[in-house]
C-alpha cells in the first residue's frame, strides 16, 4: 500500500511539474511574441493572447518524448478511426495520445484519495479506467456520427434531387446542399464540401464520392457512390438514378420506423416488471394482507 501511495504521489507531482513548465514556457514566449507583433503592425493586443490550441501545442511538445518511451505512436488504424470519428488533424491525434498517456496518472490520482485500505484495487481500476476512456469516447463519438449522417441522408438526397430537377449539375447541387443542411447535420455537410473542393482540385466525380464512402465507412454512402459511378459508366441520367436511389430510402427508413416501433412493446416490458408491476401489487394487495393479519 505504501508503495502504491508513493508511486501516485510521484505521478501528481510530475504532472503538476509538467503543467509548471507548459505555464513558464508560455509566460517566457509572451514577450518575445508581442515584440514580433509590434514590429510587424501599429496596432496590437496589449499582451499576447493564447488559446486553447497553443497550449494543447506546448503539452503535445513536452509530453511528445514520453510517450515514445512508453511506446504510445499513432499509425494508420487509429488515425482512420479518429478520421471516423471527424477529427482529421493532426493535432487531434496528438490530444487522443496524450489523454491515453494522462488518463492513468489521473486515475492514480484519485485513487490516492480512496483509502488505504483498497488503495491497491482502487489504483488499477481508475488507471485502467483513465487508460481506455479515450477508445470509449471515440467508439462512442464514432457510433453517434455515423448515425446522425444516415439519418439525415434520405432529407440531403431528396434536395439534391429537386436542386438536380432545378437544372444545377450534380457537383453544384451538392454544394447547394451543404450550404443549407449546415444547421441541420454538419458532419454530412462538411463532407459534402470536402467532395467539391476535392472535385475543384482536379479529382474525379466517381473517386470524390468513393473517398468520401470510404472516409465514411457507411453502407448507404458506399451504394451512393457505386450508383454514381454506374450512371456515369453506363451514360443514364444522374437525376433518375438519384431519384430511385433517395425513393428507397424514404421507404428504408419508413420500414425502420415502423420496425423501432413493433419493437417499443417488448422494451416496455422489463422496466413495467421491474418497477410498475410490484408498485401495483403494494396497492392492490397491501390492504388485503393488512385485513387478512387483523382477522388472524
Amino acid at each position: 500500500m505504501t508503495i502504491a501511495l508513493l508511486i501516485a504521489t510521484c505521478v501528481a507531482v510530475a504532472l503538476f511539474a509538467a503543467a509548471g513548465l507548459v505555464v513558464l514556457t508560455i509566460a517566457g514566449d509572451s514577450s518575445s511574441v508581442e515584440a514580433r507583433l509590434q514590429e510587424v503592425a501599429t496596432v496590437r493586443s496589449p499582451r499576447a493572447r493564447f488559446e486553447i490550441g497553443d497550449a494543447l501545442s506546448y503539452l503535445t511538445r513536452v509530453l511528445q518524448p514520453l510517450r515514445r518511451l512508453v511506446g504510445l505512436k499513432g499509425d494508420e488504424g487509429l488515425s482512420f478511426q479518429l478520421g471516423l470519428a471527424g477529427y482529421r488533424e493532426q493535432g487531434h491525434l496528438d490530444t487522443f495520445l496524450n489523454a491515453k498517456l494522462l488518463g492513468p496518472a489521473v486515475g492514480l490520482l484519485l485513487a490516492t484519495f480512496a483509502g488505504r485500505e483498497n488503495l491497491l484495487v482502487t489504483s488499477l481500476v481508475l488507471g485502467a479506467a483513465g487508460f481506455f476512456a479515450p477508445d470509449l469516447f471515440l467508439i462512442r463519438r464514432i457510433k453517434h456520427r455515423k448515425q446522425a449522417i444516415a439519418r439525415s441522408l434520405p432529407d440531403a438526397m431528396d434536395l439534391l434531387v429537386i436542386c438536380m430537377e432545378a437544372g444545377l449539375g450534380i457537383d453544384q447541387a451538392a454544394l447547394r446542399v451543404a450550404n443549407d443542411l449546415t444547421t441541420v447535420s454538419p458532419d454530412l455537410c462538411d463532407e459534402l464540401q470536402i467532395i467539391a473542393r476535392e472535385q475543384r482540385a482536379g479529382k474525379p466525380r466517381a473517386d470524390a464520392w468513393q473517398a468520401m464512402a470510404d472516409r465514411l465507412d457507411i453502407n448507404i454512402i458506399d451504394q451512393f457512390a457505386g450508383m454514381l459511378a454506374q450512371s456515369e459508366r453506363l451514360g443514364t441520367p444522374i437525376a433518375q438514378s438519384l431519384g430511385q436511389f433517395a425513393d428507397n430510402l424514404r421507404t428504408k427508413r419508413l420500414l425502420e420506423a415502423e420496425e423501432r416501433a413493433a419493437k417499443l412493446s417488448v422494451k416496455m416490458i422489463p422496466p413495467m416488471v421491474v418497477f410498475i408491476f410490484p408498485a401495483m401489487f403494494v396497492v392492490i394487495l397491501g390492504p388485503s394482507i393488512i385485513a387478512l393479519q387483523n382477522a388472524l
